[in-house]
Protein backbone atom coordinates (compact mmCIF):
# COMPACT_ATOMS: atom_id res chain seq x y z
CA UNK A 1 0.00 0.00 0.00
CA UNK A 2 2.86 2.27 0.82
CA UNK A 3 4.27 1.97 -2.21
CA UNK A 4 1.46 2.42 -4.32
CA UNK A 5 0.87 5.85 -2.44
CA UNK A 6 4.51 7.19 -3.23
CA UNK A 7 3.47 6.28 -6.49
CA UNK A 8 0.82 8.29 -7.18
CA UNK A 9 2.20 11.89 -7.38
CA UNK A 10 4.20 11.08 -9.69
CA UNK A 11 1.68 9.42 -12.08
CA UNK A 12 -0.59 12.94 -11.44
CA UNK A 13 2.14 14.87 -12.87
CA UNK A 14 2.21 12.50 -15.80
CA UNK A 15 -1.02 13.04 -16.20
CA UNK A 16 -1.06 17.00 -16.02
CA UNK A 17 1.99 16.89 -18.72
CA UNK A 18 0.44 14.58 -21.32
CA UNK A 19 -2.77 14.62 -23.85
CA UNK A 20 -4.18 11.81 -25.30
CA UNK A 21 -6.12 11.55 -28.63
CA UNK A 22 -9.65 12.22 -28.66
CA UNK A 23 -11.56 8.85 -28.34
CA UNK A 24 -8.45 7.16 -27.91
CA UNK A 25 -8.25 4.04 -24.42
CA UNK A 26 -6.51 5.92 -21.76
CA UNK A 27 -4.01 2.50 -22.14
CA UNK A 28 -2.62 4.45 -25.26
CA UNK A 29 0.50 5.40 -25.67
CA UNK A 30 -0.05 9.56 -23.78
CA UNK A 31 0.76 12.51 -26.33
CA UNK A 32 3.06 15.48 -25.25
CA UNK A 33 1.58 18.81 -25.22
CA UNK A 34 2.08 21.18 -28.15
CA UNK A 35 5.08 23.34 -28.27
CA UNK A 36 6.02 26.38 -29.92
CA UNK A 37 7.40 24.66 -33.21
CA UNK A 38 4.10 22.33 -33.56
CA UNK A 39 2.01 25.69 -33.27
CA UNK A 40 4.34 26.95 -35.88
CA UNK A 41 3.62 24.48 -37.95
CA UNK A 42 -0.04 24.17 -37.71
CA UNK A 43 0.13 27.65 -39.35
CA UNK A 44 1.43 25.48 -42.38
CA UNK A 45 4.16 28.01 -43.25
CA UNK A 46 4.82 26.55 -46.79
CA UNK A 47 0.93 27.96 -47.63
CA UNK A 48 1.48 31.44 -46.71
CA UNK A 49 2.93 32.27 -50.30
CA UNK A 50 -0.44 31.61 -51.38
CA UNK A 51 -1.67 34.89 -49.61
CA UNK A 52 2.14 37.04 -50.39
CA UNK A 53 1.48 36.48 -54.33
CA UNK A 54 -1.68 37.49 -55.20
CA UNK A 55 -0.86 40.95 -52.86
CA UNK A 56 2.30 41.70 -54.67
CA UNK A 57 0.19 41.21 -58.02
CA UNK A 58 -2.96 42.78 -57.33
CA UNK A 59 -0.28 46.29 -55.45
CA UNK A 60 1.66 45.87 -59.30
CA UNK A 61 -1.65 46.02 -61.13
CA UNK A 62 -2.38 49.53 -59.66
CA UNK A 63 0.73 50.83 -59.98
CA UNK A 64 0.11 50.22 -63.41
CA UNK A 65 -2.80 52.81 -63.28
CA UNK A 66 -1.19 54.79 -60.55
CA UNK A 67 2.19 55.74 -62.01
CA UNK A 68 1.35 59.44 -61.00
CA UNK A 69 0.78 59.00 -57.52
CA UNK A 70 3.06 56.65 -56.33
CA UNK A 71 2.66 53.22 -54.28
CA UNK A 72 -0.06 53.31 -52.01
CA UNK A 73 2.64 50.73 -49.32
CA UNK A 74 -0.08 51.18 -46.64
CA UNK A 75 -2.92 49.62 -47.88
CA UNK A 76 -0.91 47.28 -49.87
CA UNK A 77 0.81 45.80 -46.41
CA UNK A 78 -2.94 46.11 -45.14
CA UNK A 79 -3.79 44.06 -48.11
CA UNK A 80 -0.75 41.84 -47.08
CA UNK A 81 -2.08 41.62 -43.72
CA UNK A 82 -5.38 40.18 -44.43
CA UNK A 83 -4.20 37.71 -46.81
CA UNK A 84 -1.78 36.26 -44.18
CA UNK A 85 -4.40 36.02 -41.41
CA UNK A 86 -6.97 34.89 -43.11
CA UNK A 87 -4.55 31.61 -44.47
CA UNK A 88 -3.65 30.86 -41.01
CA UNK A 89 -7.01 31.33 -39.69
CA UNK A 90 -8.05 28.92 -42.09
CA UNK A 91 -5.17 26.57 -41.47
CA UNK A 92 -6.20 26.49 -38.00
CA UNK A 93 -9.54 26.54 -38.68
CA UNK A 94 -8.91 23.35 -40.59
CA UNK A 95 -6.86 21.53 -38.14
CA UNK A 96 -9.85 21.90 -35.45
CA UNK A 97 -12.35 21.13 -38.12
CA UNK A 98 -10.87 17.99 -39.41
CA UNK A 99 -9.56 16.78 -35.63
CA UNK A 100 -12.97 16.52 -34.07
CA UNK A 101 -14.24 14.79 -37.10
CA UNK A 102 -11.67 12.02 -36.87
CA UNK A 103 -10.51 12.99 -40.50
CA UNK A 104 -6.76 13.48 -39.26
CA UNK A 105 -7.19 10.16 -37.33
CA UNK A 106 -5.80 8.61 -40.55
CA UNK A 107 -3.43 11.22 -42.17
CA UNK A 108 0.09 10.24 -43.48
CA UNK A 109 1.38 13.98 -43.68
CA UNK A 110 2.55 15.91 -40.68
CA UNK A 111 0.82 15.46 -37.53
CA UNK A 112 -2.00 18.40 -36.86
CA UNK A 113 -2.69 19.73 -33.24
CA UNK A 114 -6.27 18.83 -32.84
CA UNK A 115 -5.89 15.44 -34.04
CA UNK A 116 -3.21 14.16 -32.38
CA UNK A 117 -4.21 15.23 -29.49
CA UNK A 118 -1.33 17.82 -28.91
CA UNK A 119 -3.14 20.94 -28.10
CA UNK A 120 -7.55 20.94 -27.17
CA UNK A 121 -9.75 21.73 -30.20
CA UNK A 122 -10.75 24.36 -28.57
CA UNK A 123 -7.79 25.93 -27.98
CA UNK A 124 -7.02 25.26 -31.83
CA UNK A 125 -10.59 26.82 -32.53
CA UNK A 126 -9.75 30.04 -30.62
CA UNK A 127 -6.40 30.60 -32.23
CA UNK A 128 -8.06 30.53 -35.62
CA UNK A 129 -10.88 33.08 -34.85
CA UNK A 130 -8.18 34.99 -33.45
CA UNK A 131 -6.51 34.92 -36.85
CA UNK A 132 -9.89 35.91 -38.11
CA UNK A 133 -10.35 38.82 -35.99
CA UNK A 134 -6.89 40.05 -36.98
CA UNK A 135 -8.04 39.93 -40.71
CA UNK A 136 -11.23 41.78 -39.86
CA UNK A 137 -9.43 44.07 -38.04
CA UNK A 138 -6.88 44.96 -40.83
CA UNK A 139 -9.62 44.36 -43.36
CA UNK A 140 -11.46 47.28 -41.87
CA UNK A 141 -8.59 49.44 -41.35
CA UNK A 142 -7.78 49.04 -45.54
CA UNK A 143 -11.37 49.62 -46.20
CA UNK A 144 -11.34 52.73 -44.08
CA UNK A 145 -8.39 54.18 -45.68
CA UNK A 146 -10.10 53.40 -49.46
CA UNK A 147 -13.28 54.65 -48.64
CA UNK A 148 -15.08 51.05 -50.05
CA UNK A 149 -17.64 50.15 -47.28
CA UNK A 150 -18.85 48.09 -49.42
CA UNK A 151 -15.94 45.27 -49.39
CA UNK A 152 -16.76 45.03 -45.63
CA UNK A 153 -19.44 42.55 -47.03
CA UNK A 154 -16.85 40.82 -49.32
CA UNK A 155 -14.65 40.21 -46.32
CA UNK A 156 -17.17 39.18 -44.08
CA UNK A 157 -17.84 36.16 -46.67
CA UNK A 158 -14.55 35.58 -46.69
CA UNK A 159 -14.12 34.46 -43.28
CA UNK A 160 -17.13 32.68 -43.34
CA UNK A 161 -16.30 30.69 -46.36
CA UNK A 162 -13.09 30.33 -44.74
CA UNK A 163 -14.26 28.65 -41.76
CA UNK A 164 -17.08 26.52 -43.75
CA UNK A 165 -14.36 25.16 -45.81
CA UNK A 166 -14.23 21.99 -43.05
CA UNK A 167 -15.73 23.78 -40.53
CA UNK A 168 -20.29 23.47 -39.50
CA UNK A 169 -22.49 20.55 -40.36
CA UNK A 170 -21.90 20.47 -44.77
CA UNK A 171 -18.23 21.73 -44.95
CA UNK A 172 -18.27 22.13 -48.53
CA UNK A 173 -14.43 21.43 -48.65
CA UNK A 174 -15.85 17.89 -48.27
CA UNK A 175 -17.86 18.01 -51.10
CA UNK A 176 -15.05 19.07 -54.36
CA UNK A 177 -15.76 22.61 -53.94
CA UNK A 178 -12.36 22.94 -51.96
CA UNK A 179 -10.66 23.95 -55.41
CA UNK A 180 -13.30 26.39 -56.32
CA UNK A 181 -12.97 28.68 -52.54
CA UNK A 182 -9.43 28.42 -53.12
CA UNK A 183 -9.62 30.34 -56.67
CA UNK A 184 -12.40 33.09 -56.10
CA UNK A 185 -10.82 34.12 -52.65
CA UNK A 186 -6.96 33.48 -53.00
CA UNK A 187 -6.98 33.93 -56.51
CA UNK A 188 -9.73 36.60 -57.94
CA UNK A 189 -10.57 37.92 -54.58
CA UNK A 190 -7.50 38.59 -53.17
CA UNK A 191 -5.90 40.11 -56.49
CA UNK A 192 -8.45 42.33 -57.39
CA UNK A 193 -9.74 43.09 -53.96
CA UNK A 194 -5.83 44.50 -53.63
CA UNK A 195 -6.21 46.81 -56.80
CA UNK A 196 -9.48 47.97 -55.70
CA UNK A 197 -8.79 49.14 -52.42
CA UNK A 198 -5.75 51.21 -53.80
CA UNK A 199 -6.83 53.11 -57.45
CA UNK A 200 -10.59 51.95 -56.76
CA UNK A 201 -10.89 50.19 -59.82
CA UNK A 202 -9.76 46.82 -61.32
CA UNK A 203 -7.74 46.16 -64.52
CA UNK A 204 -6.99 43.50 -66.98
CA UNK A 205 -3.39 43.06 -65.40
CA UNK A 206 -5.43 42.78 -62.09
CA UNK A 207 -8.08 39.88 -63.21
CA UNK A 208 -5.85 38.15 -65.73
CA UNK A 209 -2.79 37.46 -62.68
CA UNK A 210 -5.67 36.78 -60.02
CA UNK A 211 -6.55 33.74 -62.74
CA UNK A 212 -2.84 32.80 -62.48
CA UNK A 213 -1.91 32.85 -59.02
CA UNK A 214 -5.54 31.32 -58.56
CA UNK A 215 -4.82 27.95 -60.86
CA UNK A 216 -1.64 27.90 -58.66
CA UNK A 217 -3.04 27.65 -55.37
CA UNK A 218 -5.60 25.21 -56.99
CA UNK A 219 -2.50 23.70 -57.45
CA UNK A 220 -1.05 23.37 -54.00
CA UNK A 221 -4.56 22.62 -53.04
CA UNK A 222 -4.67 19.63 -55.29
CA UNK A 223 -1.08 17.99 -54.49
CA UNK A 224 -2.23 17.91 -51.11
CA UNK A 225 -5.53 15.99 -51.49
CA UNK A 226 -3.71 13.63 -54.17
CA UNK A 227 -1.25 12.86 -51.06
CA UNK A 228 -4.39 11.80 -48.62
CA UNK A 229 -6.97 10.31 -51.56
CA UNK A 230 -6.87 7.21 -49.62
CA UNK A 231 -6.97 8.27 -45.91
CA UNK A 232 -9.89 10.82 -47.49
CA UNK A 233 -11.82 8.23 -48.47
CA UNK A 234 -11.87 6.19 -45.17
CA UNK A 235 -12.72 9.38 -43.44
CA UNK A 236 -15.31 10.62 -45.66
CA UNK A 237 -13.67 13.62 -46.68
CA UNK A 238 -14.52 14.52 -50.39
CA UNK A 239 -12.46 16.48 -51.80
CA UNK A 240 -12.19 16.65 -55.96
CA UNK A 241 -8.79 14.69 -55.68
CA UNK A 242 -11.10 11.99 -54.11
CA UNK A 243 -14.12 12.60 -56.60
CA UNK A 244 -11.77 12.63 -59.64
CA UNK A 245 -9.65 9.64 -58.74
CA UNK A 246 -5.92 8.96 -58.37
CA UNK A 247 -4.68 9.10 -62.35
CA UNK A 248 -7.23 12.12 -63.21
CA UNK A 249 -6.00 14.05 -59.94
CA UNK A 250 -2.64 14.10 -61.62
CA UNK A 251 -3.39 15.07 -64.58
CA UNK A 252 -5.96 18.02 -63.54
CA UNK A 253 -2.77 19.20 -60.87
CA UNK A 254 -0.54 19.38 -63.82
CA UNK A 255 -3.25 21.89 -65.46
CA UNK A 256 -3.42 23.56 -63.08
CA UNK A 257 0.55 24.15 -62.46
CA UNK A 258 1.37 24.96 -66.00
CA UNK A 259 -1.99 26.70 -67.30
CA UNK A 260 -0.68 29.85 -65.92
CA UNK A 261 2.35 29.98 -68.06
CA UNK A 262 -0.07 30.79 -71.32
CA UNK A 263 -1.31 34.17 -69.31
CA UNK A 264 2.66 33.94 -68.61
CA UNK A 265 3.30 34.16 -72.56
CA UNK A 266 0.41 37.10 -72.77
CA UNK A 267 1.78 39.12 -70.24
CA UNK A 268 5.84 38.59 -71.89
CA UNK A 269 4.14 40.47 -75.00
CA UNK A 270 3.85 43.74 -73.60
CA UNK A 271 5.55 43.91 -70.27
CA UNK A 272 9.56 43.60 -71.41
CA UNK A 273 11.02 41.49 -68.42
CA UNK A 274 8.12 38.77 -67.71
CA UNK A 275 9.52 36.53 -70.12
CA UNK A 276 12.07 35.95 -67.18
CA UNK A 277 9.55 34.28 -64.72
CA UNK A 278 9.29 31.65 -67.18
CA UNK A 279 12.66 30.68 -65.12
CA UNK A 280 9.96 29.70 -62.51
CA UNK A 281 9.22 26.48 -64.91
CA UNK A 282 12.64 25.21 -62.65
CA UNK A 283 10.32 24.53 -59.86
CA UNK A 284 6.97 23.94 -61.96
CA UNK A 285 8.42 21.30 -64.56
CA UNK A 286 9.99 18.59 -61.30
CA UNK A 287 6.97 19.51 -59.36
CA UNK A 288 4.47 17.63 -62.35
CA UNK A 289 6.88 14.98 -62.92
CA UNK A 290 6.97 14.07 -59.24
CA UNK A 291 3.61 14.23 -59.33
CA UNK A 292 2.90 12.15 -62.24
CA UNK A 293 5.18 9.61 -61.31
CA UNK A 294 5.24 9.52 -56.86
CA UNK A 295 4.54 6.20 -55.32
CA UNK A 296 4.84 7.61 -51.66
CA UNK A 297 3.63 10.06 -49.71
CA UNK A 298 7.29 12.19 -48.86
CA UNK A 299 7.45 12.35 -52.56
CA UNK A 300 3.55 14.63 -53.01
CA UNK A 301 4.95 16.33 -49.68
CA UNK A 302 8.31 17.17 -51.61
CA UNK A 303 6.29 18.04 -54.80
CA UNK A 304 3.64 20.69 -52.35
CA UNK A 305 6.93 22.38 -51.67
CA UNK A 306 8.35 23.10 -54.83
CA UNK A 307 4.51 23.77 -55.81
CA UNK A 308 4.29 26.55 -52.78
CA UNK A 309 7.95 27.82 -53.84
CA UNK A 310 6.82 28.61 -57.54
CA UNK A 311 3.44 29.76 -56.35
CA UNK A 312 5.50 32.49 -54.85
CA UNK A 313 8.09 33.60 -56.87
CA UNK A 314 5.54 33.26 -60.27
CA UNK A 315 3.84 35.86 -58.52
CA UNK A 316 6.21 38.21 -57.04
CA UNK A 317 8.20 37.85 -60.32
CA UNK A 318 5.48 39.05 -62.12
CA UNK A 319 4.42 41.56 -60.51
CA UNK A 320 7.93 42.85 -60.76
CA UNK A 321 7.89 42.75 -64.25
CA UNK A 322 4.70 44.56 -64.39
CA UNK A 323 5.55 47.42 -62.18
CA UNK A 324 9.39 48.00 -63.26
Amino acid sequence: MASKKKNQPNRQIAKKNTLRRPGVSPSAPAVRKASAADWISGARVRTLTLAISPVALGTAAAYVDNHDNGWHWVRALLALAVALALQIGVNYANDYSDGIRGTDAVRVGPARLTGSGAAKPRTVLTVALSFFGIAAIAGIALVILSGQYWLLAVGAVAIVAAYFYTGGKRPYGYNALGEVFVFIFFGLVATAGTTYTQVGDVNFESWATGVAIGLLACAVLMVNNIRDIVQDKLAGKRTFAVVLGDRASRIVYVVFALAPYLILGFFSIYYENAYLVFFTLLLALPACLITLTAKTAPELILALKLTSFNALFFGVGLAWAIAF
